[in-house]
């Protein structure tokens, strides 16, 4: 397709945005803009750390332990269509509208999926929710691209981390303590009201910025084919993942169809080489999907391994991520230092590895033995390497590509992430029914909570071989002389 021979150019044109010297992101010209930008990622992160630690509660009172993992990878398969539909509207009509319409439809999500009566319902509420953040996410990768010169994106990708950091601490101490007394509903119809920040206060500063940035090219109408092939693929995830929860054979059925729907989607919509690592921005693309898919696949699972295994309350299961959240804002501000540069793809590597290491050491916690804090002290780890890795793949992603074609690239980036963990997190959810996730109903009964410690240790093993398997195709990230 054109709009992928665009996307997969690393040519510079003229039109990059202007660099004044020595300015930084919070001087005069830029700080509204910074500003804007990161409360709206303030948003998503106090979203998403809140959820992981009311989602075992809300599952288990809406009678769906078995569609647990569907409850995250739900999300991720809406935002496969939104992030390309948020692509090429970025790339005719510039970041702004996609970016307010993609907080509201966000809030919209939040209120279904806080007044849902059945688990089915919940997870279209998590579904809508993922249109809004994959039209958000896109957008705040346009802007970057658009309105600040590469010396500066480092900085901006580093503060997109560091928005994580409240969240991060404030997040599940409130979604604990919220859901304990509450009710895990409030979790999901109080956020809604967060988005009064970005749209009142930061609005206005985003709109005078979009005026400053560098003119769009003209693109006219939406590329329906491009939008068409990205609507394939959601519907082919999300047949793979309902025939990952039967686990029969009836389930054969809607598995061949979503592999025949996503598969030429997916080669379509990437740019060509990706599924086969091939050198430069490909293998770029393929590691942002391999990273979080293996990372949060095994972050989904913490919580409720440490609710139904070591009987946490859902405060001290949801803070046992708390230290994942800190560290990786660490890791990010470390791969934005003076001179990380020359080794983008040295602190690639290095940020798999520390993942496995993490993924490894959360397991542990199934040992009767290893102290409850096992968890909580291996996620440090785990943040650092996802900090080095996200910021230093995006950073890369940038830099090989030209602003016209800055919204395609981020919407495959951001695919591939989202394609990570749809497949990743629908894999863990297999494993877990397969092998034992079933005993957890009982055992809230019973107090035992025992027999899906072989679907837990096998949904850590296997993230654990995915993350290794990134770390050894990080080499693939520079191009050939």
């Amino acid at each position: 397709m054109a709009g992928m021979s665009i996307a997969t150019e690393t040519s510079k044109p003229s039109s990059l945005p202007a660099d004044h010297g020595g300015e930084g992101v919070l001087s005069a010209r830029y700080r509204a803009l910074t500003l804007g930008i990161v409360s709206v990622v303030l948003l998503l992160a106090f979203e998403a750390t809140a959820v992981n630690t009311a989602m075992p509660v809300a599952a288990r009172q809406l009678h769906g332990l078995g569609l647990y993992a569907f409850a995250f990878s739900g999300y991720f398969t809406s935002t496969l269509f939104a992030m390309v539909l948020s692509g090429e509207w970025c790339d005719r009509r510039g970041p702004v509208l996609p970016l307010f319409a993609g907080i509201g439809i966000f809030a919209a999500g939040l209120v279904v999926a806080g007044t849902a009566g059945s688990m089915w319902l919940f997870v279209g509420g998590r579904a809508i929710q993922g249109l809004g953040g994959g039209l958000v996410i896109v957008a705040l990768y346009v802007v970057v691209g658009r309105a600040f010169p590469e010396r500066l994106r480092p900085a901006v990708f580093a503060a997109f981390s560091a928005a994580w950091v409240l969240p991060s601490i404030v997040g599940p101490l409130v979604s604990g303590l919220v859901t304990q007394h509450l009710g895990w509903r409030w979790v999901f119809l109080a956020v809604p009201a967060l988005v009064v920040l970005p749209l009142a206060v930061m609005g206005p500063a985003l709109r005078r910025a979009e005026r400053e940035l560098p003119a769009a090219p003209p693109g006219g109408s939406l590329d329906r084919g491009r939008i068409g092939l990205a609507a394939m693929a959601a519907l082919g995830a999300g047949l793979l993942q309902y025939a990952g929860q039967r686990l029969d054979l009836l389930g054969l059925l809607p598995a061949a169809a979503g592999g025949a729907l996503l598969l030429p989607a997916v080669l379509r919509l990437l740019p060509s080489g990706t599924l086969r690592a091939a050198r430069g921005l490909p293998t770029l693309i393929l590691l942002r999907g391999v990273a979080a898919g293996a990372f949060f696949a095994a972050e989904a699972f913490i919580p409720l391994m440490m609710v139904t295994q070591r009987h946490l309350s859902p405060t001290l299961a949801g803070l046992t991520l708390t230290s994942g959240g800190l560290s990786w804002a660490f890791g990010s501000w470390l791969q934005g230092r003076p001179g990380a540069e020359r080794y983008r793809e040295r602190l690639i590597r290095i940020g798999f590895l520390l993942t496995a290491l993490a993924i490894a050491g959360a397991a542990l916690v199934l040992l009767p033995a290893a102290p409850t804090w096992t968890a909580a002290l291996a996620w440090v780890f785990g943040g650092v390497g996802m900090g080095l890795a996200i910021a230093s793949i995006s950073v890369l992603m940038m830099k090989l590509s030209p602003p016209e074609a800055a919204g395609a690239n981020s919407a495959s980036l951001q695919m591939s992430d989202a394609l990570g963990n749809v497949l990743l997190v629908g894999l863990a959810g297999v494993l877990f029914s397969a092998l034992g996730g079933g005993a957890v109903a009982a055992a809230d009964a019973s107090g035992a909570g025992g027999g899906a410690r072989g679907g837990f240790a096998a949904i850590f093993l296997v993230m654990t071989a995915v993350a290794l398997l990134g770390a050894g195709l990080a080499a693939r990230v520079r191009e050939r002389a």
